[in-house]
């Protein structure tokens, strides 16, 4: 697997990295057990970026990471998340909470929960619109200095906010949401200002939260419990119209001979970003994988994007409470 540089201190990852959070917190059906498999398959392809987050659980998601990998600490490298209110005990506050003190209780539980001395990039997850960010990033530096972190990231934040941040602490990584669904980076500054200032792009979701894999054809096929149903590309009056795209996707993916999912990854990839695909399955890790090796032509590229142009999706990429969050 192809490595990257993420931002200008040092940090080198795989330039397509594995989302863990579905293996703990809201999609439907977890299994530790093919969890576990997976995370050690994706080790031994070569996808030693390993990505999860404290309010995955909360808490599951990095326990199962130390679990599982524990033995093989030195193989990966982790990235993890802060900025969510989140008790000791598991129960979540009010929204986010960005002061220094909770970073601090974020990252001492963060360390425990993995199992670990150092983690090599830690992000807050969502800004928090009542604290400076300066103060924010001002405690994260603080862990760099104690070497308990080696780089800094943010997540969803809006191009004045990483510049800000960026001016308090270097800026290795910049994740938002990104794929042919959610192309708002290209428009909103994000992308422009991250490259810009020599901070890596890391995209989640990179198959529009598994639309764009052409697996899911009628919003029935989630479960009761799969956060997707509140999803406003998903509900009854979005679905049929994205799902329009989705077939277009599929047409092209047919005629290149991969699948609409590794079309939409190499298509990512081809954006100079590296992507961080969720599974919790060795078979869709697998299929991933593959799709580092598809190469583009230009045509190819201008096909998916007239297939499907910047803006074209139909609903919010989150339910109103969670776009309140993003792009702050």
């Amino acid at each position: 697997m192809k490595t990257v540089a993420l931002g200008s201190q040092g940090l080198e990852v795989t330039v397509e990295g594995l989302g863990a959070m579905g293996m703990s917190a809201y999609y439907s059906g977890r299994d530790d057990e093919e969890s576990a498999a997976t995370l050690h398959r994706a080790l031994d392809l070569g996808v030693t970026f390993i990505d999860t987050a404290e309010s995955y659980g909360p808490f599951l998601n990095e326990q199962l990471i130390a679990k599982t990998l524990g033995g093989r600490r030195d193989e990966f490298m982790l990235a993890t998340k802060f900025g969510f209110e989140i008790h000791d005990d598991g129960s979540r506050g009010a929204g986010v909470n960005g002061s220094p003190a909770q970073a601090r209780i974020a990252l001492e539980r963060s360390l425990r929960h993995l199992e670990t001395d150092v983690i090599d990039l830690y992000y807050l997850h969502r800004v928090d619109p009542n604290i400076p960010i300066e103060e924010t990033v001002g405690a994260m530096s603080e862990f760099v200095a104690e070497g308990k972190v080696r780089y800094l990231g943010l997540s969803e934040a809006a191009p004045a906010t990483i510049r800000r941040a960026h001016a308090t602490h270097p800026i290795s990584a910049l994740q938002t949401e990104y794929s042919l669904f959610e192309r708002s980076p290209e428009t909103n500054g994000v992308l422009d200002t991250v490259r810009e200032l020599g901070i890596g792009f890391v995209a989640y979701s990179p198959l529009g939260r598994g639309f764009l894999s052409g697996e899911i054809t009628k919003p029935e096929d989630f479960a009761e419990d799969d956060f997707r149903r509140t999803d406003p590309r998903f509900s009854a009056e979005n679905f049929d119209k994205n799902l329009e795209l989705v077939d277009k996707i599929t047409e092209l993916a047919e005629a290149k001979g991969v699948t609409a999912s590794q079309l939409t990854l190499a298509w990512a990839i081809a954006q100079d970003v590296v992507i961080i695909p969720g599974t919790k399955r060795r078979s869709y890790l697998e299929q991933n994988v593959a799709a580092a090796e598809i190469e583009l032509s230009a045509e190819e590229l201008d096909a998916l994007d007239k297939a499907v142009p910047v803006g074209v999706a139909i609903g919010e990429r989150y339910a109103p409470a969670g776009m309140k969050g993003v792009t702050i």
